[in-house]
């Protein structure tokens, strides 16, 4: 190969570089300063707003279901609901046996009869005995009356006797007459006293019988607590779920027997890193995306925030002080209440999964507020 023909090749190298061409260099220059501009109003767009949206996917659609249970054991005679059934509150859920609970009232009714009638008894005798102390008195006074005669006897007696008018027999008659006629009155008192003992221990059984009264009464108003008990009611509004009660089966106090799950009051448990939370207030609007609703956003606000992590609620909350120590990134739950349409939440359920982002902007000056009062302090 000659030399010219060297030279040419390498200028014709020189002329087809992409690197030379203007309109290159053009394009390069305006994509790196889109770039940079794209970069910093990324950056710009962080600080100012991005950084202040925490997301989470470990949240749940929930509800304070209520337990159905019975207060009192018994066989089911009725289940007068059925499966996610709505209902509203204090509707009829499942019917027990009352028969025996009937006849447990009607015993305790009829010693509440029998204790009114024994102390209507004693009140009937208490008059009985007041009659008998009308009498008492009378008879003492009578007593009195002969015992003064014959003291005013002896007395009349005595000086007639010492002068010989009268025998001395007829004075040791008169005296005898008047011990006797004070004996008399000695007798006379005490049955008047103890018609008046009388009068107090009726009046002390008339108290015993209205205290058994009123234990009956006691007894029978649970009872009939019991009888309105055996009918089950709903204490809340929602939807039944979860029935695990039939016809016929004998039913524990305390067992469950179904849920009644308030699908108008429904709210999301979202939980968040405790990096995440340092500007979540009560109150920040949330933005919601429910996975079984496709692009459909739902508005949302914090309702509260737990006072604790999730591990400090467990039943075996861990213990840090036992020497072997792995830092675990907590997670605080935090209570999201839903805005939306009665149409989009009767398609909600509890155990739904859903991705939030808490908008907590309004925050965001309170974190430099507290690095100053910390820096005086």
């Amino acid at each position: 190969m000659t030399e010219p023909e060297t030279l040419e090749e390498s200028n014709a190298t020189k002329r087809s570089s992409p690197l030379k061409s203007r309109k290159v260099k053009l394009a390069l220059i305006i994509g790196a300063i889109t770039l940079l501009l794209a970069g910093g109003w990324w950056y710009w767009d962080y600080q100012t707003t991005g950084k202040y949206f925490q997301s989470t996917d470990n949240a749940y659609i929930a509800a304070d279901a209520v337990i159905v249970a019975p207060k009192i054991g018994g066989y089911v005679d009725r289940v007068l609901v059925q499966e996610n059934q709505e209902v509203q509150e204090g509707a009829a859920l499942v019917q027990l046996d009352v028969r025996d609970y009937q006849a447990q009232e009607a015993q305790i009714q009829a010693q509440v009869g029998a204790s009114l009638a024994s102390a209507q008894t004693v009140r009937a005798q208490i008059g009985e005995q007041r009659a008998a102390i009308s009498q008492a008195e009378a008879q003492l006074a009578a007593a009195r009356a002969e015992a003064a005669l014959a003291a005013n006897q002896v007395q009349r007696y005595e000086p007639l006797a010492a002068s010989g008018a009268e025998p001395r027999e007829r004075l040791d008659q008169l005296r005898a007459q008047s011990r006797t006629a004070r004996a008399q009155v000695d007798a006379s008192q005490a049955a008047l006293r103890a018609a008046q003992l009388r009068i107090r221990t009726l009046e002390e059984q008339i108290g015993q019988a209205r205290s058994q009264a009123d234990a009956a009464r006691a007894q029978l108003a649970g009872a009939q607590l019991n009888m309105e008990s055996t009918l089950l009611r709903a204490s809340i509004s929602g939807r039944v779920g979860d029935v695990a009660v039939r016809q016929g089966q004998f039913v524990q106090p305390g067992a469950r027997l179904m849920s009644v799950v308030p699908v108008e009051q429904l709210f999301i448990e979202a939980n968040f890193k405790e990096t995440q939370v340092g500007l979540m207030r009560v109150g920040q609007p949330v933005a919601i995306e429910v996975d079984a609703l496709s692009d459909l956003e739902i508005n949302g606000r914090i309702a509260s925030i737990a006072p604790g992590t999730g591990s400090q609620f467990s039943i075996l909350p861990p213990e840090n002080a036992t020497g072997n120590f792995t830092k675990i990134v907590q997670r605080v739950p935090v209570r999201i209440a839903i805005s939306a349409s009665p149409e989009v939440r009767r398609l909600l359920v509890p155990g739904m999964s859903v991705v939030v982002n808490v908008d907590t902007r309004s925050a965001r000056g309170q974190l430099d507020d507290l690095r100053e009062a910390a820096a005086r302090d």
